[in-house]
């Protein structure tokens, strides 16, 4: 009988793939068909070592028995139920348990299927909230420079990611951006938080003066700006941006699609560095990556806005059909399960000095002019080939996979999220596999 993992596409030319060098795939394809634990399996039998925990969302590791059979038996019990009007149990437990987990404070829950719909479904809730509330003139969004907020019109508009922008028209009216936070030439090197740039958090002041705030409706940054390249803000810096949002009566939205579930050492991004937003955006680690589910998790006084007027009427206009999908509830709750038996939402924090020093180990190869760590995430940045962006990092990107690990790059800056189950010695193996290929770029 064939399998997956000895049968090969016939063509493959039909799906165009994302945010991917399609000819270039297409010349040479790198196939994965089976997963485990920490390693992938490719069409030619090799093992290779997920040094990015799939795309920053297979936090528990691959093929966790707890989720897949939860999710097995799932579909065979009820694999869909409407979301308008109707529900299921799994939906409102997960609910609770996301709300147990979430900062005090943030008591409700939207579904959604994507980090890129829990973009769009928070901007939405923060824009039809100041409305509700009388303060409809607040229409304005604030993003951030380098920030990656998914990729439908509203994330792209307030992201900052100019490839990500550049392509599709005007996007949405009435947004601006605050500065990023990375500064190569006074933090490059730095261990954690680095010292310089909490000055940067008052740009909002600026902006507030410019636009008048009665026209600000929400600010929305990622806790640690992930996609882009791992910028980690220095310390006090989001504090300072809750600390003018309240001033001003704007909400502050954080993105946590990459830094929630553990991924900081702490269950999310709002725990390790003590602000709680108003609107939390998560994804990817919700599910471990298995089925595709998001969740926004607003504030009580967001919430109860809402539910005024007859009660016959819907409250919020908004929603998708597969919104606490129940195959996507089961898999929340068993991941959530499988991270609370074996401690992965702090685990980040027992290893982040292992992972700190092993990544700093290779400062000084060629080409090497920042690292980056912060809880079990880290970056190493590498100096571009005059002329040629984006090339240098790649070639790393396909030399790692030629020896058995997975990276991920952006621009030019390798970017490392490892599963939480990582062992120290596949630590020692990342870092080992790296430094033989950075002494050999070009």
């Amino acid at each position: 009988m064939p399998t997956s993992s000895n049968v090969a596409p016939n063509d493959l030319s039909a799906f165009w793939m994302p945010f991917t060098a399609n000819r270039q795939f297409k010349k040479a394809p790198r196939m994965f068909v089976a997963a485990k634990d920490m390693h992938y399996t490719t069409s030619d039998g090799r093992q290779v070592l997920d040094g990015t925990a799939g795309l920053w969302c297979v936090n528990a590791g691959h093929a966790r028995p707890k989720i897949v059979e939860a999710i097995a038996n799932q579909a065979a019990e009820l694999d869909y139920a409407p979301a308008f009007q109707m529900g299921h149990p799994k939906a409102f437990e997960l609910a609770n348990r996301l709300v147990d987990l979430a900062p005090e404070g943030l008591d409700h829950v939207l579904f959604t299927n994507s980090g890129s719909e829990s973009v769009e479904t928070a901007l939405k809730v923060a824009l039809a909230y100041q409305k509700v509330i009388g303060q409809g003139s607040r229409t304005r969004l604030i993003g951030r420079e380098r920030g990656y907020h998914g990729v439908n019109f509203g994330g792209i508009s307030v992201g900052g990611i100019v490839t990500n922008r550049k392509m599709f028209g005007t996007l949405l009216t009435g947004v601006d951006h605050l500065p990023h936070t990375h500064n190569l030439a006074k933090n490059a090197f730095s261990r954690g938080e680095p010292t310089h740039g909490v000055d940067l958090a008052d740009e909002l002041e600026r902006i507030v003066t410019l636009h008048d705030a009665s026209t600000i409706a929400a600010v929305i940054v990622e806790p640690v700006a992930g996609s882009t390249g791992v910028l980690i803000p220095p310390p006090g810096y989001l504090q300072r941006l809750r600390d003018i949002t309240k001033k001003h009566g704007i909400l502050l939205i954080f993105d946590e699609v990459i830094t929630g579930y553990g991924r900081l050492g702490t269950p999310f991004g709002a725990d390790y560095f003590g602000v709680v937003p108003d609107i939390m955006v998560t994804a990817k680690g919700l599910t471990n990556g298995v089925i595709p589910m998001g969740a926004v998790m607003v504030s009580k006084e967001i919430h109860d806005a809402f539910m005024q007027g007859p009660e016959h009427v819907i409250e919020f206009f908004h929603g998708y059909t597969y919104s606490g999908n129940p195959i996507a509830s089961a898999a929340g709750l068993a991941t959530l399960e499988t991270y609370k038996d074996e401690g992965l939402l702090t685990r980040g924090a027992e290893l982040a000095k292992v992972w700190e020093d092993a990544l700093h180990s290779l400062k000084g190869l060629p080409h090497v002019i920042d690292i980056r760590n912060i809880g079990l995430v880290g970056a190493i940045e590498l100096q571009p080939i005059d002329g040629q962006p984006t090339k240098r990092a790649f070639a790393a990107f396909l030399k790692a996979f030629e020896q058995g690990l997975l990276i991920r790059t952006t621009g030019d800056i390798i970017a490392l999220s490892p599963p939480l189950i990582i062992s120290e010695s596949q630590i020692g193996e990342i870092v080992s596999t790296l430094s033989g290929i950075l002494k050999t770029l070009e």
